[in-house]
């Protein structure tokens, strides 16, 4: 795939390896190499997210580094993967969902927008971003479920609404409970919400990561130009670019350039979408003080969170989502690129 690196004033272009759509990946590998590698990017990053919860449910501003000090003196070590094992045989499922999803829209979506005659990087952004938005909304429906289970064994003991009268002795104890106390509609609390926050989030972090990885590679492309410029004056032959003024970079390049596009663009969306998360977190693990054993409402949430710390409060485990965002975005993005080179059908017209 070229993408023009410059703006209308550069003639240089970055040749990177072609994009792997869905008809191109030998689908069993992919989906058994996803598990495995996905499995240890969420072993990697659960603690931030079990930081990050405890501290949206609190009733008071903690900071995140001293909510995880507090957490390992007094549970243990171990209390930073408490739920670990629920949360990871949803994982599987779901990831597997959300990348048949993501695959399918981007590739269908992309061809279509294309067609129409829109611009290959407005295209590529549409795509992007309804590609996200679909893979979103398909994985949350195994995934809420899970999230519920999982979370209520991340905060147990930690708020006197979920603590009190339950206690979980592991995924299918808390399973068990959930659907005898609420039904099974209890698993799915929270799923309206989960929607309005992981559909949004999906597709300005897709759309984000597209335009951001074009500002990039445009960007070192004029680095380069510049420095020809420079070889140039100083009677010096470029060595950054072929006679077609083509800079092809090599993977460790490509990757680099793709977990930096990716980190803004989880940071971007972790900062628009955290109300939204705050708001889902509480409404899956807290019991409505206002209405016994069903839980809160959306208004009450947001009532009882305004009444704790006024609107920053529903920012609260900001610090641990965008860290948790950016690094999972990050690790994600160059895993997945990475998933599907590994996955191609034809490895040599990936050059």
């Amino acid at each position: 795939m070229n993408i023009r690196a410059a703006e209308e004033e550069s003639a240089q272009e970055i040749h990177i390896p072609a994009d792997i759509d869905w008809e191109m990946l030998d689908k069993s590998k992919f989906f058994f190499l996803g598990a495995a590698l996905f499995s240890g990017v969420s072993a990697t990053l659960y603690p931030v997210v079990l930081v990050k919860t405890r501290q949206q449910v609190a009733q008071a501003q903690i900071s995140g580094i001293r909510t995880a000090f507090s957490i390992v003196k007094h549970e243990g070590f171990r209390a930073l993967y408490r739920g670990f094992g629920t949360s990871l045989m949803g994982t599987i499922p779901a990831r597997a969902l959300y990348m048949a999803a993501l695959e399918v829209t981007k590739s269908n979506v992309g061809s279509a927008t294309v067609n129409f005659g829109i611009p290959e990087p407005t295209a590529s952004a549409i795509a992007n971003a309804v590609a996200g938005l679909s893979a979103a909304m398909a994985a949350q429906l195994v995934w809420t479920p899970v999230d519920v289970v999982s979370q209520r064994l991340m905060v147990q003991g930690t708020h006197p609404t979920c603590s009190s009268p339950c206690r979980y002795v592991n995924g299918i104890d808390a399973f068990r409970k959930i659907v005898k106390t609420d039904g099974p509609k209890g698993l799915y609390r929270g799923f309206g919400i989960s929607i309005l926050t992981y559909a949004p989030s999906n597709a300005v972090w897709w759309a984000s990561y597209s335009v951001a990885q074009r500002l990039v590679w445009g960007g070192i492309a004029c680095y380069f130009r510049k420095k020809d410029d420079e070889s140039n004056d100083n009677g010096n032959s470029s060595s950054s670019s072929n006679n077609n003024n083509t800079i092809r970079p090599d993977s460790k390049t490509v990757m680099a350039v793709q977990g930096v596009s990716a980190a803004m663009a989880g940071g971007v969306s972790a900062l628009i979408t955290m109300p939204l998360d705050t708001i889902k977190t509480r409404l899956q693990v807290l019991d409505g003080e206002e209405n016994g054993r069903r839980g809160p409402t959306i208004g009450q949430t947001v009532r009882n969170l305004i009444k704790e710390g006024g609107w920053l409060a529903c920012y609260r485990g900001l610090g641990p989502r965008w860290a948790s965002m950016s690094m999972s975005a990050t690790t994600m993005i160059t895993t997945y690129e990475f998933l599907k080179r590994l996955s191609a059908k034809n490895q040599e017209s990936l050059v």
